[in-house]
């Protein structure tokens, strides 16, 4: 349950005497009515689905347009789908790539996204890790050959891959964008501190958000105004000159990001590292600060260091939360005040935050409940409702609190 916040305007009930001749009457009385005291909404969770479970689920979506069917990724390598109905009780297998995936560490099947036409175009996008040194990070395409149904996992074509120098910090989000072109993020290559710099290294793709046109090449051109667009492809995830496949770095671990269907902002949740936790609207171009900063707060240097860095739209401090979950901003109908705000949570302390979308940076989140879920990632439906993963295994969907 969330805690009420009234957050008082002013407003100012005005009696105004209209000015009447030497006898000086008074004119009628005009009351100004202030505006109503806007509050935040009151909501929490509850279990949907409660006749399934899942092993270690990390993604939870719709196809686009499809209100029938839900998608699971599993870190061990499997998408499960299932009826929409709350009765459901079985699942059916949409991939299975499990031969391949190593899930040590933070790694395994992390991401997935449906071709916008999907299933017309009956393309999904996957990201994964396999065994390297010690892993690999792969961005590939899967298809579907039973017109949606499931995806022919002998189909895949890569993308890109990425030489991950650790098992954590894989980052592993993945969404088409309003534009058509797909967003894909990674990690800034594990450590504790970023020991190889790669926040700030342009040459590598490791931690930054990218942006692929996978329409407009094979396996795909670079989109016109990504900040390195003229220059040649990373190979293996890094080059000798700024990578063009780089939308915006400066990021330790944006573990999962969204698009606003309304405005279009994308929103990344960044993992901090031992003190701050922090939610990004993220432009092209845009430097978020790893690891120079953490959050909006020096890191290395500790002190004096750049503030040349797009500062963070909201942060908390580990006394409330120790590793972000980046969620949407809702845009369903069913909870009427709820309209507008970013909801996001935490997957060790299990709280749920918001902001409102339209906040100034540096605004510090409402915490909306603790949940005691570990939220692992957030999904939509097709009609902008808000669900929850638990780590653990179940469904959870955002609704008003009684």
């Amino acid at each position: 349950m969330k805690r009420h916040l009234a957050i008082l305007t002013t407003g100012v009930a005005l009696i105004a005497g209209c000015g009447g001749g030497g006898g000086g009457s008074n004119g009628p009385k005009v009351e100004i009515i202030p505006p109503p005291v806007a509050t935040t909404p009151t909501i929490t969770t509850q279990p949907v689905f409660t006749n399934l479970t899942f092993n270690q689920p990390v993604a939870i979506l719709q196809a686009p347009g499809d209100s029938s069917r839900w998608f699971i990724a599993e870190k061990g390598g499997l998408v499960r789908v299932f009826d929409n109905d709350q009765n459901a009780s079985a699942t059916g297998i949409f991939l299975d790539i499990s031969s391949v995936v190593n899930a040590i560490g933070e790694g395994g099947l992390l991401g997935l996204a449906f071709h916008p036409n999907f299933p017309a175009t009956p393309e999904v996008f996957v990201s994964y890790t396999r065994s390297g040194a010690p892993l690999v990070s792969y961005i590939s395409r899967f298809f579907s050959t039973d017109s949606g149904q499931t995806l022919n996992a002998a189909s895949e074509g890569v993308l890109l891959t990425v030489d991950q120098p650790a098992s954590n910090h894989n980052g592993g989000d993945i969404s088409f964008g309003p534009d058509g072109f797909l967003y894909v993020g990674f990690g800034d290559g594990g450590g504790s501190g970023d020991p190889g710099g790669n926040g700030q290294n342009t040459n590598t793709l490791m931690g930054a958000i990218v942006r692929l046109d996978v329409e407009g090449g094979s396996p795909y051109a670079i989109p016109a105004g990504n900040p390195f667009e003229a220059n040649a492809v990373c190979s293996g995830g890094s080059g000798t000159d700024d990578c063009p496949e780089i939308y915006a770095w400066g990021l330790r671990n944006p573990w999962r990001f969204s698009f606003d269907a309304v405005t279009g902002k994308l929103w990344a949740g960044d993992v901090g590292q031992g003190d701050w936790e922090e939610i990004d609207v993220i432009t092209g171009g845009g430097n978020y600060g790893w690891n120079v900063r953490e959050g909006a707060h020096c890191f290395s240097p500790a002190n004096g260091c750049a503030d040349t860095f797009v500062e963070p739209t909201t942060e908390y401090d580990h006394s409330i939360g120790r590793s972000v979950t980046g969620g949407h901003v809702y845009r369903g109908a069913v909870i009427s005040d709820l309209g507008g705000w970013y909801l996001f949570g935490d997957f060790t302390s299990g709280r749920l935050f918001g902001i409102r979308e339209d906040s100034a940076a540096g605004i510090a989140p409402e915490i909306f409940g603790e949940t005691g879920l570990q939220i692992v990632s957030f999904g939509h439906d097709t009609g902008g409702e808000v669900y929850l993963l638990n780590f653990a295994g179940t469904i959870h969907q955002v609704i008003d609190a009684p």
